[in-house]
């Protein structure tokens, strides 16, 4: 088998330690690539931007991203597509219970610098009993559904494909409206694609439990930000955590980075020690796959775009 690579250097090496017989060939992200090079498959990055060069010669496409709404249009006519899907569930459910807890505990706002008017008093919330719901019930919204559970948590699911949950504690609901009516806690890790686009609207937040707190960690594009700031400043939101926005990185002046009611983050909620070698893990494991002529995870739907 021969892997065209973008993942250069450390990359290589890990391919070629697990795999000796793969001939791994590293190639550019940019520019021309000899017309000679051809594969079977290819390592792509989602920046790369010859792709349109370097989709035809193989058969399979693997993309690092763990989503494929930055991809260019030539990565979905490969003939397989797949992505780094669920690498990032740990640490993004991580992240999302700090967030609530944060807003529950009203932290940093607890934190003193001066002799408080009172001492010994505050008027905090908790996660126990409080209910989560979550728009998306894949491997971040699974991931995230345990730790709610474990904080004893009211869990309640909706997706656009009418799947049971595989975890037993968690509600399924048929719409929108009905989960975000229920929720103390709303957790947008939806797939971006066409029919996504701005799922969250006036309409969305209409539906939205007074005094509800946002966390979207999918994309920036679920979430029409025009009617969210509505939602804010009329107190139906009252907090929204955001580590992605629409543009990324938003521009110099704009209204999110002041909003007292927007805890923004720049889309690190994906970060941890591990998190570049569990990427890499889960591509190792589908070249296998591969390689033994298994069905690969991760494969893309390329009508649907995730």
């Amino acid at each position: 088998m021969r892997l065209l690579n973008q993942i250069h250097g450390r990359g290589t090496e890990r391919i070629s330690e697990e795999y000796p017989d793969v001939d791994v060939i590293e190639v550019p992200i940019e520019g021309d690539v000899d017309p000679a090079i051809t594969g079977d498959a290819l390592v792509a990055l989602t920046l790369a931007s010859n792709l349109d060069q370097l989709v035809p010669r193989v058969r399979w496409v693997h993309s690092f991203s763990t989503g494929v709404d930055s991809l260019p249009e030539a990565a979905f006519t490969a003939e397989v597509l797949t992505c780094s899907r669920g690498a990032g569930a740990v640490p993004i459910s991580e992240y999302v219970l700090a967030a609530m807890l944060a807003f529950e505990k009203k932290i940093p706002d607890v934190w003193i610098h001066d002799v408080p008017e009172h001492w010994n008093f505050a008027d905090l919330g908790g996660l126990s009993g409080r209910s989560v719901g979550l728009v998306g019930l894949g491997g971040i919204g699974e991931a995230v559904a345990r730790r709610a559970l474990a904080f004893d948590m009211e869990v309640s699911a909706f997706r656009r494909r009418p799947l049971p949950s595989s975890i037993p504690d968690v509600r399924m609901v048929s719409s929108l409206a009905e989960l975000v009516s229920g929720a103390d806690h709303v957790v947008v890790a939806a797939p971006y694609t066409r029919r996504t686009h701005h799922l969250f609207d006036a309409e969305a937040f209409s539906h939205v439990r007074p005094g509800a707190h946002l966390v979207n960690i999918a994309r920036g594009g679920l979430v029409d930000q025009d009617a969210l700031r509505a939602a804010l400043d009329d107190g139906r939101v009252a907090t929204a955590t955001l580590d992605t926005v629409d543009p990324e990185p938003l521009p110099a002046g704009h209204w999110m980075f002041t909003h007292p009611r927007v805890r923004l983050t720049p889309h690190i909620s994906w970060s941890s020690p591990e998190g570049a070698r569990k990427i890499f893990d889960l591509f190792l494991e589908n070249l296998g796959r591969y390689l033994r002529g298994e069905p690969l995870e991760g494969v893309v739907d390329k009508e649907e775009r995730y």
